[in-house]
């Protein structure tokens, strides 16, 4: 890179660009448990090496929805170490920021907050890892961005439209729209895109002389029909794309032939699945914005623990392989450790004169045993291996492509052998369900809910673990069918009940706006239900509490010997037994609570949390300074 002079400094945006950091990932394993913070410290490193303007993620700065202590710490402290200090900010910010940051208390940028102190900004979109969820829809982003250490931005609250507002950036004569959507179902947002339901607005004043920048976190290699989003999709007025969700590292920018903005994906810094993408070197960006002009300068991670993986056919070595041969399985052992220890090697020159790297490398041989082989014991041979690799527990993976003895003689492609097994790995729980129930003999099939809301209501209860969503569900559509059939004053016949409750479903499967309003709803009723069921728990513990001090009985941390704690027990087993008897008496000794037990029970299960939810503003509700893109 030519060097910067200093004039160029004055008007030129340094932002360091990362995606895909997964913290916390397989944060309990003895080798690999604290290799994201390791790469995470080194990306916060180079940012202030290089005094950038601010840093930029992609999505996905953890690996769970509910990160543990641990992992929240080590980010913590890391914010803390390398992004707060003296130097001043250089840039400034034009746009509105309660409209920016409207689902925060704190809706400002953290470097303008008179409490903090604060050299290099942290601006991050979401992703599908670390999305908001929960009765009150928040993420660890969220924890972050209250703390002052985090600018999460991006965040979209509606499911009927989208309008991105952005940031606006102004650093001398350089001015940067900064876009941000973070991660959406997405089914749901490739819908939106086709029904024009997803709005980029831009400024009003002089909106070519803005570099437009624009961050994503979705699926773009094509997964399904509708599972990915197209490039297509994206504004043409865009400059450039920071693609976040894809791990394999394809960095440098290249360009869209047919919307000519340029895009960019700087892929994972760890290794989170064995599979090719990931074996890519990985990188973070460290981006130059001058005027409209850019370029990427790629910095490759050095702490990133080597990953090298290859692929083994066997039926592609006749010479050496008789399925008939019974030592065979023996000569395929062989065989493998042979390959295992090429991969070690190449591994070991690879780390040679970098001493940050960590010493253990992660292995990957796939094997395709496919032609009348046998596998041999993973166990058995990963023992080998204990204390060279990282990850000796899944060193082989064997598979089985079905085709293969119908095309011996042809040369195999393996990149189409592994596209099904692939495929399948990628289905996800509503995919599943939708496919169940619609192969599913007809008198098991669903006759009253839709596949795709069942399939939303599942998807909530295994990501999000909301244990009511299934529930909910089910009496939201019950009531809403009841109503409809009480408003067409259907005659209580079977076959005409039944015919319009058929009626109803397909409608409603026609009407996915609608459906989405539904399944919304009812996953908000869940989350109310399960707050009302902490209030509850934590109203009968208090009350709990109230007996045990009332009866006399200490906590039993208090040092009682054995003997004296038998006795309270028996005493309060006596208390309570004369509970339901003189409940008033019981109830009016209470600290002067002056309730009676039954109607203090009464109470607490009355009470029901009112959420109010946040206000959802739009640009128009900022200062005049943006106007929608026509």
């Amino acid at each position: 890179m030519s060097t910067v002079n200093s004039q160029d400094d004055e008007d030129t945006f340094k932002i360091l660009v990362a995606t895909d950091i997964h913290l916390g990932y397989l944060e309990k394993d003895p080798v690999r448990g604290n290799d994201t913070f390791v790469t995470f410290n080194e990306i916060l490193d180079h940012a202030q090496k290089n005094e950038v303007d601010f840093v930029l993620l992609g999505g996905d700065l953890f690996h769970e929805n509910k990160p543990s202590r641990k992992t929240v710490h080590s980010c913590l402290e890391s914010l803390r170490k390398y992004c707060m200090g003296d130097r001043p900010v250089q840039f400034e910010i034009l746009s509105d920021q309660a409209v920016n940051f409207h689902y925060s208390k704190f809706p400002w940028v953290n470097y303008q907050d008179e409490n903090l102190n604060i050299s290099i900004p942290v601006f991050s979109i979401h992703g599908n890892h670390d999305d908001p969820t929960g009765a009150d829809a928040l993420c660890a982003l969220d924890i972050l961005s209250c703390a002052g250490l985090v600018n999460h931005f991006g965040r979209s609250t509606s499911v009927e439209k989208i309008a991105i507002s952005p940031i606006l950036l102004r650093k001398g004569r350089t001015k940067i729209a900064l876009y941000g959507l973070g991660s959406i179902p997405d089914e749901r947002l490739y819908r939106m895109f086709v029904n024009k339901q997803v709005t980029m607005l831009r400024p009003k004043e002089d909106e070519d002389s803005w570099f437009n920048l624009f961050v994503i976190h979705q699926n773009r290699s094509k997964h399904g029909a509708t599972n990915y989003i197209p490039e297509q999709f994206l504004d043409d007025f865009i400059d450039l794309v920071v693609w976040g969700h894809e791990h394999e590292c394809k960095i440098t920018p290249f360009q869209n032939e047919q919307q000519r903005f340029y895009i960019s994906q700087p892929g994972s810094s760890v290794v989170t699945s064995l599979s090719p993408g990931e074996a890519v070197k990985k990188h973070i960006g460290l981006l130059h914005v001058k005027g409209k002009k850019m370029k990427m300068e790629k910095i490759a991670l050095e702490t990133v623990r080597t990953f090298h993986i290859e692929d083994v056919v066997l039926a592609d070595h006749p010479d050496l392989f008789n399925p008939d041969n019974p030592n065979v399985t023996q000569a395929i052992q062989a065989f493998c450790m042979e390959k295992v220890e090429l991969m070690l090697d190449n591994a070991e020159r690879e780390r040679l004169g970098n001493p940050h790297q960590p010493e253990k490398p992660i292995i990957r041989l796939r094997v395709d045993y496919a032609g009348g082989f046998e596998p041999f014991s993973i166990y058995r041979f990963s023992q080998k291996y204990m204390h060279r690799v990282a990850n000796p527990k899944d060193i082989i993976h064997f598979f089985r492509h079905r085709g293969q003895k119908e095309k011996k003689d042809i040369d195999l492609n393996f990149g189409k052998l592994v596209s099904r097994p692939t495929e399948a790995m990628t289905l996800r729980v509503e995919d599943l369900v939708k496919q169940y129930f619609q192969t599913a003999e007809k008198k098991v099939q669903l006759s009253l809910l839709t596949e795709r809301g069942m399939g939303e209501a599942v998807q909530e209860f295994v990501d999000k673990e909301e244990k009511d969503a299934i529930e909910e569900l089910v009496k939201f559509q019950l009531e809403k069918t009841q109503r409809f059939l009480k408003e067409r004053r259907t005659e209580a016949e079977e076959e005409k009940i039944d015919e319009e409750v058929r009626k109803f479903r397909e409608s409603r499967k026609k009407n996915t706006e609608e459906e989405d309003k539904e399944v919304r709803e009812a996953m908000l009723r869940a989350r109310a239900h399960r707050s009302e069921d902490e209030v509850l728990v934590a109203a009968s513990s208090d009350e709990d509490s109230m007996d045990m001090e009332m009866m006399g009985v200490s906590n039993p941390s208090d040092g009682l010997s054995s003997t004296q704690s038998r006795g309270r027990g028996r005493a309060r087993g006596r208390a309570r037994g004369a509970r339901g008897q003189n409940s008033t008496t019981r109830g009016s000794s209470r600290r002067g609570r002056g309730t009676t037990s039954q109607e203090s029970t009464s109470s607490s299960r009355s009470y029901k949390p009112v959420s109010v939810p946040a206000k959802n503003m739009t640009i128009m509700d900022g200062r005049p300074v943006i106007s929608p893109l026509f």
